[in-house]
């Protein structure tokens, strides 16, 4: 009885609180309207005059330290923005000397050697505390001979380890076909615009020109030279792949000299025909780097355009600041405009409508219609329809990103972007996988094996669907359907597909976003717009799942951690603003929007925000390669809080006492 009665009181007091606060709302003087006011105005100031947002993309110090390398290894340095960028990576090492993937992370040695290495290029004595940590960081871990395979071959082009320290990765590559168990058509976009040209330098032996000679013997157990032990294998399909590859890299003297010169000329007209201008090959940081450096190998002339551009687009990416500096691994702009639309169109707001169709109209114009394209391999057929991530990246779009668009416009305006949204909605049906599934970039990108060769060791090598995605993709389709009758069959099947994913615990995993969370916020969004019942077990197990993993502070706050075999699921070091509106905005999807769990959460937001009227999380965001890289995008602890406490006035004012 004594229960019944605390829960009696709690309900009494909750139902008091939400009275007191629609009444505040109602006349436009209580805290979330005054909350939302500000927060909507600090996002409308960031929107650029062309009509899209863009935050800052910060990744590890993995980015900055590689483009420290990149200078020394042209010859061409830049001591300014070196000695800025030694600052951001001095100003993150951890305690132990090491550095993370991400903050509050365990120290990654991968990260850690390019680190040390690139300070020591700038010019830190090994002698100070802060490199003597982190060489004992290194050594502790077994020596740079651990670190994995893309650090290994920066070190081999630095002549610190020999090039059988590296996977088996010749030119000739390009030359299989398709039937072979290895293709680049089989792998992600990201790992093919990595690797092409990456087998340009593999098969030159690109040399760094270090000017200044510098080593990172002392980084060793053993000498590089005498290394036996640089490919452990990690389970049985892996040792025969080993022991197959390490014949290949005996042998490749046999290939015959024009097989070789076919072959480089497939890779270089390959990677210089998805050159992008401005925003470089894959608009990825690695992969431009790559060309760069492959065109001065190719013979190409540094004041060539073509070149000048591909140099451009990489430094394009650098964030400078007073005292320090970073390079973002891509920029984000469509994602950036098309989630900062959604949490404006949740607002209601007078304010926001023209800012809107600002964003809509940029959008409009960066939807890919034409052209060659990656995915065309797979479905030649398939009229184009879908929007990259970055400013320009025409060969490989996104379909998360074409999914949010595609949502947003349907919000904005049916009538007026309908051809826009329905060669969207056609291009994702037509990139839906077998299983039901939609990933980001591929369809049926599920060659697990290959995850087994050498050069995988990072296990990002394939884009498999995911449940986060599929669920944007199905929501987008049912926003239409009644439109569109025929996209029936593949929201069932993506449902079905969700549903198989979803956890023992009632969570879904976040492939794109931190984590569990996220994951189950993406689904919930989806289950809601196909007007699924809350009483659903589905629902139900999920939305309880969320609320058992709120803190005591009324936040959420789940880390990358959870990506490990060591983290929890919605577990983390602290509360973010960015979890907890994906927490509330799940559990309102769920038809929870009068629980305590989301008052707590709403006042937790509350407490949290700014003077200026935003939220600031130090916490990394997303990962973009799970276990391997990690990014925080500054642009999350901003919209999504908007959005989740515009949505709570909006439900809390329609909701029945």
């Amino acid at each position: 009885m004594d229960n019944i009665k605390e829960l009696e009181k709690k309900h009494s007091k909750l139902k008091s609180k939400l009275e007191e606060l629609m009444d505040n709302e109602v006349t436009g003087s209580g805290p979330i309207d005054n909350a939302i006011d500000r927060a909507l105005s600090g996002i409308l100031e960031k929107q650029d005059p062309k009509g899209y947002w863009c935050y800052e993309l910060e990744a590890d110090i993995t980015i900055p330290s590689e483009y420290i390398l990149m200078m020394h290894y042209l010859g061409d340095i830049d001591e300014r923005i070196q000695g800025k960028m030694a600052n951001y990576i001095r100003k993150r090492q951890q305690e132990n000397g090491g550095w993370p993937l991400y903050q509050g992370g365990k120290t990654n040695i991968s990260c850690t050697v390019k680190a040390y290495y690139a300070l020591k290029l700038a010019g830190d004595d090994i002698e100070s505390p802060h490199m003597l940590l982190a060489k004992r960081a290194i050594m502790v871990r077994g020596g740079a001979a651990k670190s994995n395979v893309f650090t290994r071959i920066m070190l081999a082009m630095f002549e610190q380890v020999p090039w059988r320290a590296v996977p088996f990765i010749p030119v000739e590559i390009m030359l299989l076909p398709k039937w072979f168990p290895f293709h680049i058509s089989k792998i992600s976009y990201w790992s093919r615009t990595v690797m092409v040209p990456l087998f340009i330098l593999y098969s030159f032996r690109a040399t760094a020109k270090n000017p200044k000679g510098i080593d990172v013997r002392e980084l060793f157990a053993i000498p590089p030279e005498k290394e036996r032990h640089y490919f452990p294998a990690r389970s049985v399909l892996n040792k025969f792949i080993l022991i197959t590859e390490r014949v290949g890299f005996k042998l490749q003297w046999l290939i015959p000299g024009f097989i070789h010169k076919m072959a480089l000329k497939k890779s270089k007209d390959w990677f210089v025909e998805r050159l992008n201008g401005d925003s470089g090959l894959g608009a990825i940081f690695p992969a431009m780097v790559n060309a760069y450096e492959s065109l001065l190998l190719l013979g190409y002339d540094k004041d060539d355009e073509i070149v000048k551009t591909a140099r451009h687009s990489i430094d394009l990416l650098i964030v400078e600041k007073e005292n320090e500096a970073y390079c973002q691994p891509c920029v984000s702009p469509v994602w950036d405009t098309l989630l900062a639309a959604q949490a404006l169109l949740e607002t209601r707001d007078e304010r926001s409508i023209i800012p809107i169709q600002n964003g809509m109209k940029w959008l409009q114009e960066k939807q890919i219609v034409d052209g060659n394209a990656d995915w065309r391999e797979e479905r030649p057929n398939l009229a184009p329809g879908g929007w990259a991530f970055q400013f320009d990246n025409d060969h490989y779009p996104d379909l998360d990103d074409t999914a949010f668009a595609g949502l947003a416009m349907v919000k904005t305006d049916f009538h007026k972007y309908e051809k826009n949204i329905k060669l969207a909605a056609d291009w994702i049906v037509g990139m839906q996988s077998k299983n039901g599934g939609f990933a980001s970039f591929e369809l049926d990108n599920t060659q697990y094996y290959l995850n087994e060769i050498p050069f995988a060791d990072h296990g990002a090598l394939l884009d498999p669907p995911t449940a986060d995605v599929t669920a944007r993709c199905i929501m987008f389709l049912v926003s239409v359907v009644d439109k569109y009758p025929e996209y029936q069959d593949s929201i069932d099947k993506g449902l079905k597909y969700i549903n198989q994913e979803q956890e023992d615990d009632g969570s879904w995993f976040g492939r794109w976003g931190t984590n569990y969370v996220y994951g189950t916020w993406s689904v919930l969004m989806a289950l809601e717009e196909m007007k699924i019942k809350n009483d659903d077990e589905r629902v139900k197990k999920a939305a309880a799942w969320i609320k058992s993993v709120q803190r005591e502070d009324g936040g959420w706050g789940e880390d990358n951690d959870s990506y490990e075999s060591f983290g929890k699921p919605g577990r983390g070091f602290k509360s973010a603003s960015f979890q907890t509106a994906w927490a509330i905005l799940g559990l309102i999807s769920a038809g929870e929007v009068s629980t305590d769990s989301v008052s707590r959460g709403v006042d937790f937001l509350l407490r949290e925000q700014d003077k200026d009227g935003l939220w600031y999380d130090p916490e990394y965001t997303a990962p973009g390669f799970p276990k391997v890289f990690y990014l925080k995008y500054h642009g999350y602890d901003k919209y999504f809080p908007l959005w989740a406490l515009s949505r709570y006035r909006n439900e809390i004012k329609t909701s029945p006492q």
